[in-house]
C-alpha cells in the first residue's frame, strides 16, 4: 500500500494535478458500443475509463456503467457465480433493518430513469420503457433484499446503516443481481469501509474535513458557518448522494465520478455545493446555526451535477488534503478509505479491506476507552484527592499501553472506579 508521499490519484497522475476534462478530442462522438468496447481493451489500464467517468457527461449510458464500474471497482465476477450459497450462511445482526429499508426503496428510481437513455441489461432492453407494476418492483426489492444480504452474510464484521440500501440500489440498476454482489462487496471494504465499522466515529471523521476545505476556499463564509457543526452532510456523504438525489439519471452519473475518485472527493464535493450557496447562506445570520443547519442539509434542487463536479475537480486539484489548514489531514485514521484510497483501491483484495477493518475497529476501541478513562479521573479526581488520582493515572496508563481492552483489564478498572468512590464518599 502507498505511503502518503507517493500516493497518486486513481488514475495514476501525480497529487495535485488536474483531471483532464475530456477522453480524446473524439470521445464525445464515440457510440455507446465503441465506448464499451474501449472499457473492456483497458482493463489492465483503467486511466481511459477514470477519465471517461471524469469528463462531461461521464460514462453516459448504462451499458458501458455494466463494464466500467466492476472494472473501477476491481471486481471479476463473472455472470452467475456471484450469489452462490449465501443463502446458507448464518444471519447478520442487522437484516431486519434491513428489512425494514428494503421495504422503502425504489420511491425514486427507477420511476425516473430515462428510457432511452438507461439500458441495464438485466432489468430491461434499450429504448423499453419502464414498467414498474407492483410484480416488478417486488422483485426489485427481493433482489435488493439478496444483494444486501449476500454482502452482509459473507462479511459479516460490516455494520449495515441506514442509507446503505441507497446505495446498493443505485449499483443494482445499473449492474444486475449478479455483478452487484462482488461490486458492492468491495464497495462496502474498499471505499465506505469507515460508514461500516461498529460506530459512526469514523464517519463523522470525514465530516471534519469540511470545515479545514471551506477556510481554504473561502475564509469569510467558513467563519460565517463556524457556530454550525458539519453534521449536514452526513445523510449526502454516508450515502454517495444516493439519499438526496432523487433524479437517476443525476445519480448515476455522480456516482461514474465517485466510483473513479478516491473517497475523500466526495467531502470535496459537498464543500463545492456549500460554497455554490454563498450568497444564500451569508443572508442568514451567523447567529442562527438551526437555520444554518436546516437550509445546508437540504440539497438544491435540481444540482448541476455537471457544474459541481467540474469545480469539485478544480477544488481538490488546488486545496489537497495534506495541505488543509488545522492540521486536519493529520487527524485521519491511517486506516480510514480518505487515506488508504489515495492510491488505487483496484489493486487492493476484499482480504486487505478486512484487514484495514481490523485495525480501524481496533483503534476506535483504544481511542474509545482512552476517553473513558478521561471522564473518570475528571470526576472523581477532585474527592478521590491524590491517591484515587495517582491510582487512576497508572493503571490507565499500564491498560492503554496494552492496547484494546479486554474483559480482564476492564475488571481492573472497575475495581479501581469502585475504590474511587468509596474515596470520594
Amino acid at each position: 500500500m502507498p505511503s502518503e508521499d507517493e500516493a497518486t490519484i486513481p488514475n495514476g497522475l501525480p497529487l495535485g494535478q488536474s483531471l483532464p476534462d475530456d477522453l480524446t478530442p473524439q470521445g464525445d462522438a464515440l457510440s455507446v458500443e465503441e465506448l464499451v468496447q474501449a472499457c473492456e481493451e483497458t482493463r489492465d489500464d483503467i486511466s481511459l475509463i477514470v477519465n471517461l467517468a471524469s469528463s462531461v457527461e461521464g460514462l453516459r449510458d448504462d451499458r458501458v456503467r455494466c463494464v466500467a464500474w466492476p472494472i473501477l471497482l476491481g471486481s471479476a465476477v463473472t455472470l452467475g457465480k456471484a450469489m452462490r450459497d449465501w443463502d446458507q450462511l448464518p444471519k447478520h445482526r442487522d437484516e431486519d433493518q434491513v428489512k425494514l429499508d428494503v421495504n422503502r426503496s425504489f420511491i425514486y428510481y427507477p420511476s425516473s430513469m430515462p428510457g432511452p437513455l438507461s439500458a441495464s441489461f438485466y432489468y430491461r432492453l434499450p429504448n423499453q420503457p419502464v414498467d414498474e407494476s407492483g410484480k416488478q418492483l417486488d422483485r426489485r426489492k427481493e433482489d435488493l433484499s439478496d444483494v444486501i444480504t449476500a454482502v452482509l452474510r459473507r462479511h459479516p464484521m460490516l455494520s449495515y446503516f441506514q442509507g446503505f440500501h441507497d446505495i446498493v440500489q443505485v449499483m443494482l440498476l445499473v449492474l444486475g443481481k449478479d455483478l452487484a454482489v462482488d461490486a458492492v462487496t468491495r464497495l462496502s471494504l474498499l471505499r465506505i469501509r469507515d460508514f461500516m465499522l461498529p460506530s459512526l466515529s469514523a464517519s463523522l471523521a470525514h465530516l471534519k474535513l469540511l470545515p479545514a476545505i471551506l477556510y481554504a476556499a473561502d475564509a469569510k463564509l467558513c467563519q460565517h458557518l463556524s457556530r454550525t457543526q458539519p453534521f449536514f452532510a452526513l445523510a449526502a456523504t454516508l450515502t454517495l448522494y444516493a439519499h438526496e438525489i432523487q433524479d437517476y439519471g443525476a445519480i448515476a452519473r455522480l456516482f461514474d465520478f465517485l466510483l473513479a475518485q478516491e473517497a475523500v472527493v466526495s467531502i470535496y464535493l459537498f464543500a463545492v455545493i456549500i460554497l455554490s450557496r454563498k450568497d444564500e447562506l451569508l443572508e442568514i445570520p451567523a447567529d442562527e446555526p438551526e437555520m444554518l443547519h436546516f437550509t445546508l442539509s437540504k440539497l438544491p434542487n435540481p444540482l448541476d451535477v455537471e457544474d459541481l463536479i467540474k469545480r469539485a475537480k478544480e477544488l481538490f486539484s488546488k486545496y489537497q488534503p495534506e495541505h488543509l489548514p488545522f492540521r486536519a489531514w493529520s487527524k485521519i485514521s491511517p486506516y480510514s478509505v480518505l487515506k488508504t484510497t489515495r492510491g488505487s483501491p483496484r489493486s487492493q483484495s476484499v482480504s486487505d479491506g478486512e484487514e484495514l477493518f481490523r485495525k480501524q475497529v481496533s483503534q476506535l476501541q483504544r481511542e474509545e476507552f482512552r476517553q473513558r478513562v478521561r471522564l473518570i479521573m475528571w470526576k472523581y479526581w477532585k474527592p478521590a484527592g491524590s491517591i484515587g488520582l495517582a491510582l487512576t493515572v497508572a493503571l490507565a496508563s499500564v491498560l492503554i499501553q496494552r492496547g484494546a481492552p479486554d474483559s480482564a483489564q476492564w475488571l481492573g478498572m472497575r475495581r479501581v472506579w469502585h475504590l474511587l468512590k468509596y474515596l470520594g464518599g
